[in-house]
């Protein structure tokens, strides 16, 4: 039984973000807010080539521009570059005007080499090798269990899918960089990043200075959704400098350059066959696929985190499943861990076979997906949603509303681990009543500063903005880095136990019997002069893993224009204790409309002649704006039983499937590649025949065909390797 209390004030309640004055005043300081006495300005000079072997980099010209104070290549010697943007050097320099005067004068000598960047170019015999000593297409990753084959020829229905999911980019509102001032014997870092101890460590480690000399603060950071992980090249770079000139340096990256750099979510391409009985049970998984994580070494395998593998069969409970899965190196930037990894790729991928076997089976797509989904509390949100979003009234057979305007309706689950531990806390209850909290977390825009003073709230029976939280220092005590939905069940147990045994121990020491609520102060008061301070860790039972969720849309798509516009998005999503009711809405929302964009807009667009990001910023990288956002409608399942999980994660990943599952019910015929766009729809509607739904129309062309070396063309897979 969890330990939390039965009956609490706080706890699963609505409460205000204690930092929302300071953010919405301007009072709340960011890293590229620090200016530390003597601060100069840091720039970095990128690759102009996608591939290239540089020879030389001369920075002399660059050190005699006015107001230049230092100057530093990445590396030494000759190297090889792998895609356009990637870092050469960098300036530190007392003007913005100074440092891009001498980013225009540093010499490099460079031999240009052959480049590709769409990962079914890069597969075909012949294309570039973007690295000397690998193929492009990585050696392919083959799972099986059971008899496959045997099982598809038993099944009553079969269907097949093509399905390929995009490169989305994090574009955190706050680029990515760092403050950073080294002197002779210590470093601190004002850091923009998920993992204050992470920078740290790595700081220390390229500094060769102790980790105790080494002091990381994030106050306050602007996103990251998975790539602010240690200090980065930025950090490094800024670091170097800061030592070479003895005064703080601080690089904060551009829009351009939070593009081509700082990580993305690698795309997917899948061949999917899936079969089942009669009564809709799953008898037979096969996949064929692989995804580009660019030139990082997820391109050049399968494997999870923020490479270019997915989860397959995704959720689903199958006998008999065969996949196959290749990565693909490109000269592009890497990928990185982009909020829930690998996740809205196998999603997509699944759930739209799903609806086809539906559609085939005449069966109602929620009840195929209760009939085969083994989380039992998954099973209860999709019969819930059913309910609550009106799913009966609201499906009907694809493409058969009258009009241009037609409406569909459409469902998806999610899966994801949302556990933690190894977090530390520090609780000091003082004299006159005023308590402070201390954990190394950092808030990356989630709200753990209120979670922290619920918490702590509850166990004293003091409102909230009675406790002073402090977090973001790693003079504080430890606490992991913010991803994976790792912070709040990792953090909560740390706080609950600090003051747990901080109550205890007041209610020793001022002999007060129970110190809580109206009779904390009195027994404050009998301290003396003395504080009480009491450490606290993780605890066993307060905190577990393992969310599902579900989604329902309902969408309105123009059929002679292809606009679509998503109408409604109702969540049923459980995530143990709910700690804070309204940050973990808050954090519902933000994870839908990710999906959103991931659904209808986000796609980096690469010039296959020069390599080069072509849509680098908001204006041309669209994200959902707010006539885009539909209504949101949440629904927590409050399971205290269960301990604190994560929710970040979860609520991204099926949101693109419920909107492309929708898509599909109102035109009859599916789009089988993210994002759905205008054209798309437009063009799927040009190519099927009159009458035909969905499942009955030709594979989506952006599966190109491609020939091998024998001159025999087949699809992507069949250049997979056995």
């Amino acid at each position: 039984m969890s330990e939390w209390p039965s009956d609490p004030k706080f706890l699963g309640k609505d409460t205000r973000r204690l930092e929302g004055p300071a953010k919405v005043t301007g009072a709340a300081k960011y890293s590229s807010d620090m200016q530390p006495e003597g601060w100069l300005y840091g720039m970095i000079f990128r690759s102009k080539w996608p591939a290239a072997l540089i020879k030389s980099i001369n920075l002399e010209k660059a050190r005699a521009v006015p107001g230049i104070k230092g100057a530093v290549t990445v590396r030494d010697g000759e190297r090889p570059v792998y895609f356009y943007g990637e870092e050469l050097a960098a300036v530190a320099g007392t003007s913005k005007q100074a440092c891009l005067d001498a980013l225009r004068l540093i010499e490099v000598e460079a031999t240009p080499q052959p480049f590709v960047v769409d990962p079914v170019e890069a597969m075909k015999p012949g294309a570039p090798s973007v690295f000397t000593d690998s193929p492009n297409l990585s050696e392919a990753k083959i799972k099986e269990e059971g008899k496959v084959d045997e099982a598809f020829a038993q099944c009553a229905v079969v269907v097949d899918g093509e399905f390929s999911t995009q490169v989305q980019l994090h574009h955190s509102l706050e680029t990515h960089g760092n403050t950073i001032h080294v002197r002779a014997e210590d470093c601190t870092a004002w850091a923009s990043t998920q993992g204050i101890f992470s920078v740290r460590d790595g700081l220390a480690d390229q500094l060769k200075l102790p980790q105790s000399k080494v002091r990381a603060i994030t106050e306050y950071m602007g996103g990251g959704f998975g790539s602010k992980f240690g200090p980065g090249v930025e950090g490094s770079l800024a670091a170097r400098l800061s030592r070479e000139t003895g005064l703080p340096v601080k690089i904060m990256l551009t829009r351009f350059d939070e593009s081509l750099a700082v990580g993305n979510r690698p795309s997917s391409y899948q061949k999917i066959r899936l079969g089942s009985d009669k009564e809709g049970n799953l008898l037979a998984f096969d996949l064929d696929g692989f995804g580009s994580a660019g030139f990082s070494s997820g391109g050049r395998t399968a494997g999870g985190g923020g490479g270019a593998g997915f989860p397959a069969p995704y959720i689903y409970k199958v006998p008999n499943v065969r996949t196959k899965q290749a990565g693909v190196a490109t000269n592009a930037g890497s990928s990185r861990a982009f909020r829930a990894p690998g996740h809205p790729q196998g999603s997509f991928g699944m759930e739209s076979i799903m609806d086809e076997l539906a559609v085939r089976l005449g069966m109602d797509p929620v009840d195929l997906r209760i009939k085969n989904d083994p989380f039992e509390i998954r099973r209860k949100e999709y019969a819930i949603g059913r309910e609550k979003f009106g799913w009966a009234q609201k499906y009907k057979k694809p493409g058969s509303t009258p009009g241009p305007i037609k409406t569909g309706v459409g469902v998806a689950g999610a899966t994801w681990g949302g556990g933690g531990k190894g977090t530390k806390a520090q609780v000091t209850i003082n004299p006159d009543g005023a308590v402070e909290v201390r954990c190394g977390t950092q808030d990356l825009g989630t709200g753990i500063r209120t979670v922290i003073a619920v918490v702590a709230a509850e166990i004293f029976g003091l409102t909230p903005d009675k406790i002073l939280v402090r977090i973001g220092d790693t003079d504080f005590p430890p606490s992991g880095g913010s991803g994976g939905s790792t912070t709040t069940p990792s953090v909560s147990p740390a706080i609950f136990d600090a003051c747990t045994k901080g109550l205890q121990q007041l209610q020793t020491v001022s002999g007060v019997a129970d110190a809580r609520g109206v009779n904390f102060l009195p027994a404050c008061r009998k301290l003396g002069v003395e504080p009480i301070v009491m450490q606290g860790e993780w605890r066993e039972g307060l905190s577990s893993s393992g969310a599902g969720g579900v989604q329902f849309a309902e969408v309105a798509v123009d059929t002679e224009t292809g606009f679509v516009k998503v109408t409604k998005i109702l969540v049923v999503q459980d995530c143990g204790l709910v700690v804070n009711k309204l940050t973990a809405e808050s954090q519902v929302n933000g994870g839908v409309i990710i999906g959103l964009g991931y659904a209808l807009y986000e796609q980096r667009v690469m010039d296959p002649q020069t390599g080069v990001v072509l849509n680098p910023n908001f204006e041309t990288y669209k994200l959902p704006g707010i006539s885009d956002i539909p209504d949101i409608e949440v629904i927590l399942l409050d399971m205290p039983e269960r301990g604190v999980i994560g929710i970040g994660e979860p609520v991204v990943i099926p949101t693109a499937s419920a909107v492309a599952n929708a898509v599909a019910n109102a035109i009859g015929v599916r789009i089988h590649s993210l994002p759905i766009t205008p054209d798309k729809i437009l063009e799927a509607l040009d190519r099927v025949p009159k009458g035909a739904t969905a499942g009955n129309e030709e594979l989506d062309p952006a599966f190109a065909r491609v020939e091998r070396a024998d001159g025999v063309a087949g699809d992507f897979v069949d250049f997979l390797p056995a």
